[in-house]
């Protein structure tokens, strides 16, 4: 009996280490698996591209390279070139990166057992956000050739920052950390982070919108920026790609614009309401879209109002989720206008994401002026989402 009893603890022991170790095993494996997929994907749509090349394309190797040095670009990090840095993150690409690391954050607290603590998820995440920057790492240190070095800090430091942010929201969610500190906050913060959330959506959307609309009105343009490749299909197919990972950004610059800063494709081209410089840009059919002449286009001026729509969309959401408390129109055009001063820090932090330099020449600045665009869609917002908040709240109570 005395020895059945000396066993049972050890056999707990033993059972409880083999669910630990299995967890970290699954754990590690959704790491990896997150940087295995998304280079597989990005290798297998350049080969693809490459197939439609009738002199035979880049070899399986240099797509891989490509294919790295894309992920990481998509992470925030920086390329050397002989022409200078290359820091454009393609914003599309980010957010399936942050997607996997979302979900692989999720993964690690599921894995945990019941009853965990929250340094237990603390600590889940903090290994996924470890495992993939050493992967991250051991990427860049395998690209860094003579053709395009790293610049190391940013490559190490921006990717830590969007993984702690991506892993950290899906442990958050996953363990209910996040609505247990938003439960314990004032009962208008949800509101008024729901209503930067559809203000931000909405200005991308219309950002989009505008885009296309540009695109559309020069197609002839597009077309022979396109044809100007001499009809390798390899190369449209290529930069046509390039065009749709870069979408999110045109959306950005497209909001700088509406703001009225306007936004830059190089020291020599700039777009704003306010006037138009033309100069060379990069070969790209996304760019097609760009004005023609030095008088301003009829979208851009239309494009005036995507702040204060996203403002009062932010506003409207903000009343509508606050209409379980008994705070009066006066509180929510309050609230309004803090949503809508976030809604402009929001827009200063994308455009800062958005952004950056196709080199140390002429190319060394693109996208929108972060701080510019935010004190300008603040100031805007602002107004219309304390407007919209305190008209809806009354309307309600009405």
């Amino acid at each position: 009996m005395v020895t059945l009893l000396a066993r049972r603890p050890s056999r707990r022991d033993a059972g409880t280490a083999a669910r630990s170790a299995a967890s970290v095993v699954l754990t590690a494996a959704a790491t990896v698996a997150v940087t295995v997929a998304g280079l597989a994907g990005l290798v297998l749509a350049l080969v693809v591209v490459q197939a439609l090349d009738p002199t035979g394309g880049m070899p399986l190797g240099a797509s891989a390279a490509l294919a790295a040095r894309l992920w990481l670009l998509a992470q925030g990090g920086e390329l050397l070139l002989p022409s200078g840095p290359l820091v454009l993150a393609p914003l599309l690409l980010t957010l399936l990166v942050a997607r996997g690391l979302s979900w692989a954050g999720r993964v690690a607290v599921r894995l945990l057992d019941d009853g965990s603590s929250g340094r237990d998820v603390a600590r889940a995440a903090g290994s996924v956000v470890a495992l993939h920057l050493v992967l991250t790492g051991l990427l860049a240190l395998v690209v860094d050739d003579g053709t395009a070095g790293i610049g190391w800090l940013r490559t190490l430091l921006a990717p830590a920052a969007l993984a702690v942010s991506a892993v950290g929201w899906g442990a958050g969610r996953e363990s209910g950390s996040i609505d247990a500190a938003l439960d314990r906050l004032p009962g208008m913060v949800r509101p008024v982070l729901r209503g930067v959330l559809a203000g931000t959506l909405t200005a991308l959307a219309l950002g989009l919108v505008v885009v296309a609309v540009a695109l559309g009105s020069d197609a002839a343009g597009y077309a022979a920026v396109s044809g100007s490749l001499g009809g390798a299909g390899a190369g449209a197919a290529g930069l046509l790609g390039l065009g749709v990972l870069l979408l999110p950004n045109a959306g950005v610059a497209v909001l700088g614009l509406a703001a009225g800063p306007g936004f830059y494709v190089g020291s020599g081209t700039l777009v704003s309401v306010h006037g138009v410089t033309l100069g060379a840009v990069p070969a790209l059919p996304l760019l097609a879209g760009l004005p023609d002449t030095q008088a301003v286009p009829l979208v851009a001026f239309v494009s005036q109002v995507i702040p204060a729509v996203a403002g009062l969309v932010a506003g409207a959401t903000l009343a509508r989720w606050s209409s379980g408390s008994r705070s009066g129109s006066v509180v929510a055009g309050l609230a309004g206008l803090l949503t809508g001063v976030l809604l402009g820090v929001v827009a200063g932090v994308l455009a800062w994401v958005a952004g950056g330099s196709l080199g140390d020449g002429a190319l060394a600045v693109i996208g929108a002026p972060p701080v510019a665009t935010g004190i300008a869609v603040a100031a805007q917002a602002g107004i219309a989402a304390a407007v919209a908040g305190a008209v809806t709240r009354w309307r309600a109570f009405g």
